[in-house]
């Protein structure tokens, strides 16, 4: 066999400035287009590079020396490698302003948010939906332009050294961390894993000449993180922030006042549910106040955000009126959602809950304490789902699936003028449920 030729970033790059859309599904092969040849643990892209090519693909980026055949196959040592390093060079070429995101819960909310009102500014590119991992980031990276004046990036982790890296693809002018939590204990071994990790994005911009950070004041963990930090402080009235707001109403959509820098009041009816989401709106605040962004027009774009992706979303069925969080689940945001329905007045309420992932050994008692709040609610019924449940559930009516939640719906008929709360991790499947409810 011949000596295989590699491709060089350099070459790739020049490649990639003719031909700049970057694909990896095969199912989606725009004509022009670059394909990444991915492996994962049940596929490898490589076998599909000349499937690419045939469906409108300019070049393949493969990394098995067997595929060969077409002058348009460009081998690279490492096909995932070659496409984080071809972001990190796109993003130093092109020098935009980024911001990144990340934290334990409310991080896509804090992103969303800050993108529509860095929106009413700059021409902005930010992570669609919650393409925040070591694909999804360098994917995003790739989507810039020299049009684009900020992007805003979210970034997410489930073991130690994953925020480091995807911050080095991003290099980011400054950073935001919403919260730290318990969650991905499995990955992170413990709760001071999770703020070690987290707090890689820290640690990256304290060497950065210039680096700044957006800090929530009212999280005593967050503030020790950022220690000497350069920093934009957002948080309730009375920590001296940049930034500063407080809860009007929730019942059950957070209203909420805010300003800047001792300025006029400007009150904001949300689309969200939850007291806990006014640690992001003022998060957004404080970002778009700092890049300029007028006061009127933060309040207009925040009043105007609704949220569509699964996370606190209000629905109203023929039969009930739901809340719906069923993207995430922890015990941080499971406590928060627990405690922000304690907070809704309503005659008839029910819970139906799904269990946490990726608790490692703080799953049993992670369970139990949701089952026991869950309890104490006063609620008509509460419904829990899922294994890690199955020993807590005194009290409760448990179900090992959604599938079980549905054929009892089906059987016995959907309970009718409730206020149902739906919350559980995205792999427990109660976002099916708002259907049959």
């Amino acid at each position: 066999m011949s000596k295989i030729a590699y491709t060089s970033l350099e070459e790739l790059y020049s490649l990639f400035q003719a031909h700049s859309v970057i694909t990896t599904d095969t199912r989606h092969c725009p004509e022009g287009s670059l394909f990444f040849a991915l492996r994962g643990e049940r596929f490898d892209g490589n076998a599909f590079a000349q499937q690419a090519l045939q469906a409108g693909c300019a070049f393949a980026v493969v990394d098995d020396p067997a595929v060969g055949g077409d002058e348009r196959l460009l081998h690279v040592p490492d096909v995932l490698t070659t496409l984080q390093q071809l972001a990190a060079l796109h993003r130093r070429t092109l020098g935009t302003p980024i911001v990144q995101i990340t934290g334990t819960n409310g991080k896509t909310t804090t992103k969303e948010l800050t993108a529509a009102v860095l929106a009413r500014k700059f021409d902005l590119l930010c992570t669609q939906g919650n393409f925040n991992n070591h694909i999804g980031v360098p994917k995003t990276l790739l989507q810039l332009r020299p049009h684009h004046q900020m992007a805003v990036i979210e970034t997410g982790a489930n073991h130690p050294g994953e925020i480091a890296l995807l911050t080095d693809l991003v290099q980011p002018e400054c950073g935001l961390i919403t919260n730290v939590g318990m969650a991905h204990l499995e990955g992170f071994g413990s709760f001071e894993g999770v703020m070690r990790t987290k707090g890689e994005l820290y640690d990256y911009l304290r060497h950065k000449p210039g680096g700044f950070i957006f800090l929530h004041a009212d999280n005593e963990h967050l503030c020790r993180m950022a220690g000497s930090l350069p920093a934009v402080r957002y948080g309730l009235p009375g920590h001296d922030c940049y930034t500063e707001g407080e809860v009007l109403d929730c019942t059950p959509f957070l209203r909420l006042r805010f300003r800047t820098q001792g300025g006029a009041w400007h009150e904001v009816q949300t689309h969200l549910i939850g007291a806990y989401n006014v640690a992001n709106v003022l998060a957004a605040a404080a970002v778009g106040a700092h890049f300029g962004v007028p006061d009127v027009d933060i309040a207009e774009a925040l009043a105007a955000y609704e949220p569509t992706n699964n996370r606190s979303e209000w629905m109203r069925t023929q039969r009930n009126e739901l809340i719906v969080d069923a993207y995430n689940a922890n015990p941080t945001s499971m406590k928060a959602a627990l405690d922000n329905f304690a907070l809704i007045a309503h005659d008839h309420k029910m819970a139906i809950l799904g269990e946490m992932r990726e608790l490692g050994t703080a799953s049993d008692e992670a369970h139990r304490a949701v089952a026991a709040q869950a309890a104490s609610l006063h609620c008509e019924e509460v419904w829990l789902v899922g294994e890690a449940f199955r020993a807590h559930a005194a009290g409760a009516r448990w179900f090992p699936s959604v599938a079980e939640v549905k054929a009892a719906l089906e059987a016995e008929g959907a309970p009718t003028g409730r206020l149902i709360l739906v919350k559980g991790s995205n792999g427990t499947r109660l976002f099916e449920l708002p259907g049959v409810l």
